[in-house]
Parts: C-alpha cells; structure tokens; sequence
C-alpha cells in the first residue's frame, strides 16, 4: 500500500489531518517518506541550496566560526554542529577554510544532527577523514564545550499548521477527502479558539511551533554552553498573512497533495516567531537578508581572490554571486538569522547597517 493509500485510510478511519501532521508523514515516514527514501539535491535533483551554488559559501561561514571562536576567547575546545547538513558540501567548505585557525580545528568535536538515513550515508562517505558524531535529533547533542550552530534550510522543512479566516471566525485548514475520495484541502467545521491577529476574510495565516521548537532548543544550548548559531533560509522578516507551502520537485513546482512522499515540502520560515523564541530562551539576536550578509564576510573579496588565481574562472564566480546576492535571485528572500550568547560581540555580518542609519 502507498503512503497516499495509507494517509487516505487514515483519513476514512480516523478523519481529517492537520496541515502539519500531513508533511510530516510526507517528509518523515519510515518507508517511503521523501528525506526517508528519496532525497535529491543539485542540479539534478529536486532544489538547490546555497552551498551547492558556490563554495564561497561554506568557506565564509567558515570565516565566521573562526571570527566567533575568537570572541570566545579562543577556546582550547568547541563543539560544532550542523543541523540538516544535506549532502555534506557546507561541512566540507567550511572545515576548509578552518585550516586558517589550526588551534580552532585541534580542539574541535564535530557533531551532525540527521534524519535521513540516505543523506547520513552520503555525509558519512564524504566526511570519512573527520571524526565526527552523529545524532537524530539536538536533544541527543551531549557536550561540555562552547557550541557553535549552522542550520541551512532547516526551517522551511518543518511542519506548519494554517488558519483560514471566515466570516465565522478562524478555522484551521485540514487534509481530508473529497467527494471522488481523493485527498484535498478543506477547514475544520467549527472555529477555532485562540488568540489571532484581526485579519480580513479569506487570509490564511501559518503558523509553525516546530520553527519555535527548533529555535527555543538552540537558544538553550547557546545559553546553557556559550556560542552563536545561524539560522539561515527563505522567509519573511516580518509577521504577515499567505499560504507559502509548496511542493518542489526537479526543481518544479506541484500540488502538495497530488504524490505524497515524492516531493519536497517546504514552507517559508516565520523568522520573527522564530527570533522571539530563540529571544524567551535567552540569547541575543540578529536578522539580515543573504546578500547583506555574505557581501559583509568579504564575498567580493574573496570572488576576486579565486578570479586572479583562475582568471578562466571569473565569469563563473560572477554568476555565483549574482545568485547568492541578488535582490531577484537568493540575496533578499533568503535571510541570516544570528543567535548568539549575551556578554559576546555582535558576530559579522549583523552589525548595524550604517547606511541604514544614515
């Protein structure tokens, strides 16, 4: 029986499910679930990501752990970690640019947090010169050392609930069955209770307590070790009302309902829910758009570096930083979110914009 079969008899049996409960089981289920059974990264696969775009990338995150184990005083031990390191190229760029710091790489332990069995397999092959650990889950994270964090496209892999407004009031929207008995959208009969902003009828308003979760255990671990972390990914700098989910497939959009499991679903990440969680927990924060971001690290300089070393090469890296930090491309919708202990300096890259305050 397929995962769509089985939701259906789900459904049938149980009755509706909520929005979240659905991309979970599309994304997570054991036997056929996308990031269980058939994750695809690159070109050709199904998206992506920043460090497949350029190894620029990784290397400035690189530079920036390097500049935050700095601010810690240069510890003689730091644990990083990775949450959802995909298909390993990010570690594998920014451990080379930690050659700069030899007394940061003597003293590092290295610890993966990975769902996916297939992505842990293709981590493993690639890192197989590191020692490295690796978990299911942060909660597993066990260290006595100061942390830093890196989390690319984690937030918009995780589940959300949607609220639709009636002329009733709020009513959640659900995965049920239609009158052919195929899946489809509809909302819950009676209306919902709780505290929501006004809104007028019709706008939908999505919420994700997994992006708060994700970001309330981050703040914890920041707080309770020492360290800073980075939450980077597409999404809105500011509280608003749309339906963002999406199903992606070589690099195509479909109907989220219409093959579960052999899609990705993603969602925007709510990154002012999300700073106000990382906030309660006790760390410091910052948000900046990518380009903003990547241009304050050195991208630039560090472009026109590797184009005198490889002056064949230069129309190619041109490219790669008009799409990492073009306002069309993944410099604006894609954002940096900064979390960082108090009593550290702001890191680079979310110092106040002089500009701006000009």
């Amino acid at each position: 029986m397929s995962l769509k079969q089985r939701l259906k008899a789900q459904i049938q049996a149980f009755g509706p499910m909520s929005l979240g409960q659905y991309m979970t089981a599309c994304l997570h289920d054991p036997a056929e679930g996308y990031y269980a059974s058939r994750p695809q990264l690159g070109a050709e696969g199904d998206f992506l990501t920043a460090p497949l775009v350029s190894q620029m990338f990784g290397e400035l995150i690189g530079l920036w752990c390097i500049a935050v184990w700095e601010s810690l005083g240069r510890p003689e031990r730091l644990c990083l970690i990775e949450i959802g390191p995909g298909d390993a190229t990010l570690m594998q760029d920014l451990l080379r640019a930690l050659r700069l710091a030899p007394d940061l790489l003597a003293g590092l332990e290295i610890v993966m947090v990975e769902a996916s069995s297939p992505l842990k397999a293709i981590q493993q092959d690639k890192l197989k010169s590191h020692p490295i650990q690796w978990v299911g889950q942060i909660g597993q994270i066990k260290t006595d050392s100061p942390v830093i964090v890196i989390a690319n496209e984690v937030l918009d892999c995780l589940p959300a609930r949607q609220f639709v407004r009636t002329e009733a009031g709020w009513s959640e929207r659900l995965v049920g069955l239609g009158p052919d008995q195929d899946l489809t959208f509809g909302l819950s009969p009676r209306p919902v209770e709780g505290l929501f902003p006004p809104a007028p009828v019709g706008a939908v308003l999505e919420l994700s307590p997994a992006q708060d979760a994700l970001a309330s255990d981050l703040a914890s671990l920041i707080t309770a070790q020492g360290g800073a972390g980075l939450l980077i990914d597409y999404g809105r700098s500011e509280p608003g009302f749309g339906d963002t989910v999406q199903a992606l497939g070589g690099h195509k959009k479909f109907d989220p309902l219409q093959a579960p499991g052999e899609h990705d679903l993603t969602i925007h990440a709510d990154f002012p829910s999300v700073l106000k969680a990382a906030q309660d927990g006790g760390v410091q924060t910052g948000l900046v758009e990518q380009g903003r971001f990547l241009r304050a690290l050195g991208i630039d300089q560090r472009a026109r570096a590797l184009s005198q070393a490889q002056p064949d090469q230069a129309a190619r890296l041109a490219r790669q930083i008009e799409r990492l930090t073009g306002d069309d491309q993944m410099g604006v919708l894609f954002k940096v979110a900064g979390l960082w202990s108090k009593g550290l300096p702001t890191p680079p890259g979310f110092d106040p914009d002089p500009e701006a305050a000009a």
